[in-house]
């Protein structure tokens, strides 16, 4: 029997998909208003961003997306196997977001947290995020469905 590798942080690719996207619905990400399909596909075509999936012996276990405008910096879909959402994991991923946004010049990072999700925001918030006095605003300009 093979060595176990630790985990390690690689760019998307295509072969991924499905895991991903398994993953996303594991961790409750999926939302009926989001097309997960098509916002991979949106992800691909961004050239200012970067979508790293987190694999332990070559399965899927995390994944985010993160971009920066030249404005501000945004996280999302930040998900790690709930098999494994102890040990760091999750402070890797974003370790690895930030440090590619300050390679980008970025000053700033946003990201949001659904409102109720306190287990999420307790996380964000022992990495310095903090509540900002801003409100989201948001329109929908492409039905996904």
């Amino acid at each position: 029997m093979g060595e176990e590798e630790g985990p390690r942080i690689v760019p998307f690719e295509e072969r991924f998909r499905g895991e991903v996207i398994a993953l996303w619905e594991k961790c409750g990400l999926i939302r009926p208003w989001n097309d997960p399909d098509r916002d991979i596909d949106r992800k691909l075509a961004d050239r200012n961003g970067a979508f790293p999936v987190l694999l332990l012996n070559e399965k899927v276990i995390g994944s985010v997306m993160v971009s920066y405008d030249g404005h501000r910096g945004s996280i999302y879909y930040l998900s790690v196997d709930p098999a494994h959402q102890v040990g760091g994991l999750g402070q890797m991923l974003m370790a690895h977001c930030e440090d590619f946004l300050l390679g980008l010049g970025c000053p700033k990072v946003n990201l949001f947290v659904r409102k109720g999700n306190e287990g999420v925001k307790r996380f964000y918030e022992q990495l310095g995020y903090a509540e900002e006095a801003a409100v989201p605003l948001g329109k929908r300009l492409i039905p996904d469905n």
